[in-house]
């Protein structure tokens, strides 16, 4: 068996390997030019692990070797880089960590999403990037109309509203520019319906999804994103690691008896926790547990962070429904259930004392 450490690069690779029958170790540089690399993995004989630290471009790497049929362990950058005592940095001294994690065991190897759903997720952040490109756009051309009296909020992006910025009276380079952003705008709104058709065939054709739509609230997109951003549900044990997972958990710098608490880490997935705030707005006025629970963080610690308490309270929902495959309605089941345990649990039994005279 041949172990592999990667220091893997945009333009190379240094790579440390060891192979475990007859104790050969090599340590090499490979440039990504032409066919070197699969030429070299290609030559391999007998199974095969490679590590790699999880980088921006390392798609390309992954699939290679997937195509060839080695086994790939991605690891954690950080906890990588925890195991390194020394100061000391270069390509070689990160392949050789790597190896030796590898050969020790302690490898700290993380989830990886398989190829279909790395391809919802480029769907999804493909619709988030047009979307964000339209808000901009938005902005734009609300601030032209306010600028020359025409106040129409949200209603300028009627058919009204746009007919009225239309005939707005304006000097010559303002007027080619409402013109041309409003042509731009056009092309916007109209990729994001079929980007929006197209998430929404997406979620009707997965079971998980289909059952996140039950929860009020929840659009195709955030259910699709909830699925394909969160994988394999069993992974979690606890909804605290689901917030932790996504970034909705404060920072902490405890010592001794004083905890100090601080921002989100936002240490996750910013578009599942970004859409997670915007549905929870919507299930707020839908689902009336939710709703009480949001009006109570409200008057405790302000809108903002009620918003938040909120939203992760809706993430964990999701998270339930997903792990436990079931649908809003028997969700909802279950915490009657509970709730109307936990109010006997706490009320005395008549029954067990002794008999009235």
């Amino acid at each position: 068996m041949k172990i592999v450490g990667c220091d893997l690069h945009a333009r190379q690779q240094t790579i440390a390997m060891v192979d475990t029958k007859t104790g050969e170790f090599t340590e090499k540089t490979i440039s990504h030019e032409g066919n070197a690399v699969r030429e070299f993995y290609a030559a391999l004989a007998g199974p095969v692990v490679v590590g790699i630290e999880a980088t921006g471009s390392m798609q390309w790497f992954l699939e290679l070797l997937e195509e060839l049929g080695i086994e790939c362990r991605v690891g954690h950058p950080a906890k990588i880089r925890a195991k390194e005592t020394r100061k000391q940095k270069h390509d070689r001294r990160d392949a050789g960590l790597m190896l030796d994690l590898l050969i020790e065991n302690r490898f700290p190897e993380i989830w990886m999403p398989s190829t279909a759903e790395r391809d919802l997720r480029t769907l999804l952040r493909d619709r988030h990037q047009w979307v964000r490109m339209r808000t901009r756009l938005q902005h734009t051309l609300q601030a032209i109309a306010l600028n020359h009296a025409l106040r129409k909020g949200h209603a300028l992006w009627s058919a009204a509203g746009q007919t009225a910025l239309e005939a707005l009276s304006l000097p010559t380079y303002t007027g080619q520019r409402r013109t041309e952003l409003l042509s731009l705008y056009m092309q916007l709104q109209q990729r994001i319906q079929e980007l929006d058709k197209e998430v929404e065939a997406q979620a009707q054709q997965r079971p998980q999804a289909r059952r996140l739509l039950t929860h009020p609230g929840v659009g195709p997109v955030t259910a699709l994103a909830t699925e394909v951003f969160l994988g394999d549900p069993s992974r979690f044990t606890t909804g605290n690691q689901v917030a932790s997972y996504i970034g909705m958990i404060p920072c902490e710098h405890t010592s001794g008896k004083r905890q100090r608490l601080g921002k989100l880490t936002k240490q996750g997935n910013s578009l599942l926790r970004y859409l997670w705030t915007e549905a929870t707005m919507h299930a707020v006025g839908k689902d009336p547990e939710l709703k009480r629970f949001y009006r109570r963080k409200l008057i405790q610690k302000g809108m903002g962070k009620a918003r938040i308490a909120a939203a992760r309270k809706l993430g964990i929902r999701l998270w339930i429904m997903l792990r436990d495959q079931i649908d809003y309605e028997e969700f909802c089941r279950r915490g009657k259930l509970r709730q109307s345990g936990e109010a006997q649990a706490g009320m005395p039994d008549f029954n067990s004392g002794p008999a009235l005279q």
